[in-house]
């Protein structure tokens, strides 16, 4: 269980953190009496520390009574080092990206079995899109989500492969066929999608890297998302890899790993 026991010596900022702790890319959404167990706090005092954290923001209540993580946390997220070091560094790639190819393009970062959309262009056709700024979607329906989880380690991918649901009709839950497929992008270096995550769009990603003296390291995941009758997405591959590589030099330069 996440969070702390509920022993009476524990101050109120612990059992605050102890609440928000309570929430985890398994459980994103939880009632009261979830988050009094998982947190180990009384019922009582989980009730009022969950308004004072929904009337702040780090905390919404959904009509079906069960709460999630607020916006307000995202804002302060937004600010973590590696965070806003990746927007910022990542800004101007997109911008050109985004600029060249007229589509959707996004940039997102692993968070357990979610892709953290981080940062999003929006492109000139109506192609239903479903990321924003702040989203967090499975890896394993989404263009960004197979190049995170092609790059991730062992344990993740085979927590990954053990909880493979339907988003669409068109959404790889088979286990072996998902294997396959990171298989190939790991040998190709990009991902592509089908009306997997959104009936009327598709998506290519590429992996963003780092090079460091024991090898490239994938930290994000960059994306564009376009109609599916588009015939022309492997064209956009190479204009994807050059932003991609030129976020992971100015991050690695940024972030001093050489």
């Amino acid at each position: 269980m996440a969070g702390g026991s509920g022993s009476p010596g524990r101050s109120v900022t612990s059992r605050a953190l102890g609440v928000l702790d309570a929430f985890s890319s398994d459980a994103p959404r939880l009632s009261l009496s979830e988050i009094a167990e998982r947190s180990g706090t009384p019922l009582t005092t989980a009730h009022r520390l969950l308004g004072e954290l929904t009337e702040w923001g780090a905390l919404i209540r959904r009509p079906d009574g069960r709460y999630e993580i607020g916006r307000k946390l995202w804002d302060l997220g937004l600010l973590a080092p590696v965070q806003l070091e990746l927007r910022q560094v990542a800004a101007p790639f997109l911008q050109d990206l985004h600029t060249t190819i007229r589509d959707t393009v996004h940039l997102a970062v692993r968070e357990g079995l979610s892709a953290l959309y981080v940062e999003r262009i929006s492109g000139r056709e109506s192609v239903p899109v479903v990321s924003q700024v702040g989203s967090r979607l499975p890896l394993h329906a989404t263009g960004v989500g197979k190049v995170l989880l092609a790059a991730a380690p062992d344990d993740v991918v085979e927590k990954a492969l053990a909880e493979l649901r339907p988003v669409t009709r068109h959404t790889v839950v088979d286990r072996e066929r998902l294997v396959r497929e990171l298989a190939e992008v790991r040998r190709r270096r990009y991902a592509r999608t089908c009306e997997e995550m959104s009936p009327g769009a598709a998506s290519i990603a590429v992996p963003v890297q780092v090079e460091r003296p024991t090898g490239p390291l994938a930290v994000a995941a960059l994306g564009i998302v376009v109609p599916p009758h588009r015939r022309d997405l492997a064209r956009m591959v190479p204009a994807l890899e050059m932003a991609a590589r030129g976020i992971g030099r100015a991050l690695a330069r940024s972030m001093q790993f050489h």
